[in-house]
């Protein structure tokens, strides 16, 4: 019973993790197709360089919430082993997403919405470095970076080392997606917040 529990986790926290809330909402704002826009990415940055902060917002709500979603039902209807694999496939359904032909996001709103179900504290502390180095350097790679680099740390610290085992794979899925933007704040092309 509890081998079935631990694999429709997965497969609904995948499922929800690759609703594309990105694509649902150029749609619904009329921004066009969002692939083609910027960066091509489907995250709320992209779509913030469309011009249109509501529909950014509402990504990043959607975003961060779906992988909230997973581990607060996992943890409710299997325990904190069930909030665990929530956290990683909801992180996987977005990077991979099944309704967009498995390309997707670079998974940080996702990633920080998990973070923040996992453990509020280290949720907290996550967003807080993501947002200090954004109004610093307002770039939201670099951004993301720090923060994805950090919150294995922030884990041990507030949560348990258990639990940084796990964050420390979605940190690296989060720099296997960056290796782009990586490459372009090495050459100082990569582009900056809020730039349409």
């Amino acid at each position: 019973m509890m081998l079935f529990l631990i694999g429709a986790t997965a497969i609904f926290s995948y499922l929800l993790g690759s609703i594309p809330f990105g694509i649902v909402m150029a749609k619904l704002f009329g921004l066009g197709d969002l692939r083609s826009i910027g960066s091509g990415n489907i995250g709320a940055t992209n779509v913030l360089r469309t011009g249109n902060k509501l529909a950014a917002f509402l990504t990043l709500i959607g975003d961060s919430g779906k992988g909230a979603a997973a581990v607060l039902i996992a943890r409710a209807l299997v325990g904190e082993d069930g909030a665990g694999i929530a956290a990683l496939f909801a992180m996987l359904g977005h990077l991979y997403p099944v309704f967009l032909k498995f390309k997707g996001g670079k998974g940080v709103a996702t990633f920080l919405g998990t973070l923040l179900a996992l453990s509020f504290p280290v949720g907290l502390a996550a967003c807080a470095t993501w947002l200090l180095v954004a109004v610093v350097s307002r770039y939201s790679s670099l951004s993301a970076l720090v923060a994805a680099l950090l919150a294995p740390i922030y884990t041990v610290w507030l949560y348990h080392l258990h639990g940084a085992i796990l964050v420390a794979i979605l940190s690296a899925l989060i720099f296997y997606k960056h290796r782009d933007n990586i490459a372009r704040l090495r050459e100082g092309s990569e582009t900056k917040i809020g730039k349409k």
